[in-house]
């Protein structure tokens, strides 16, 4: 039987099953779609499903495309999400809402289970990411230009009403799970903490997408 640790209000598993998935993002308080098909993953669904309905997404640190060779090396920092919600599609296929609730850090990689990967996960670093965020960005309206610039430059569109009204933690959020940043930029932004910090490098990335010259207050902190 798998332990948990109590969190801030929350239980969360010790032993966490890895969903490894290069360019896809989850962050606290996010929500991301996932399609699970691979039997290793099948397997892994339903584990999580008896567990508490919690499992892990992870980066691969190596440049590998999905599915993620067994062997790959990973970053030691993901994030821990519930199934909120999941439907199976007529092929088998299983269509997942994932939800993140904490980060983790990869205290060791344990024996591989039916196929999919697990490691013992240390959330005790990120206990913040379960309380409410109420952090801005450093400048709301320097902020909202860059993404319209970059929106623009990426060719995205966007419900702007909906961005604009946006309280500032999710906007963060949304924009740094949604936003086609590569592995690594991706992983900055899961490592840094707080809708401040993250929406500095968030900045930083849309503005060198851009191609913006490095007078802009953003730095990256992380």
């Amino acid at each position: 039987m798998n332990s948990t640790t109590p969190i801030n209000g929350e239980t969360l598993p010790d032993m966490l099953p890895l969903f490894p998935l290069p360019g896809a993002l989850l962050l606290p308080h996010g929500r991301v779609p996932l399609n699970i098909f691979e039997p290793r993953y099948l397997n892994m669904f339903s584990d999580a499903l008896g567990h508490g309905r919690i499992m892990g997404m992870i980066q691969p640190s190596a440049n590998v495309e999905h599915p993620v060779p067994e062997d790959t090396p990973l970053y030691s920092i993901g994030c821990a999400g519930r199934i909120t919600s999941f439907s199976e599609k007529e092929d088998g296929h299983f269509a997942v809402t994932l939800m993140g609730i904490c980060r983790f850090r990869v205290a060791a990689e344990l024996a591989p289970r039916a196929g999919y990967r697990r490691v013992s996960a240390d959330y005790m670093p990120f206990r913040e990411d379960l309380e409410d965020d109420e952090g801005e960005v450093t400048d709301r309206k320097q902020f909202m230009e860059l993404v319209e610039r970059y929106f623009r430059f990426k060719g995205i569109e966007a419900d702007w009403n909906s961005v604009r009204d946006a309280h500032d933690a999710a906007l963060v959020t949304s924009l740094a799970m949604l936003c086609p940043f590569e592995i690594g930029e991706k992983q900055a932004l899961l490592e840094a903490s707080g809708t401040a910090n993250r929406g500095d490098v968030l900045a930083t990335l849309m503005e060198i997408a851009v191609g913006v010259s490095g007078s802009s207050d953003h730095t990256a902190r992380h």
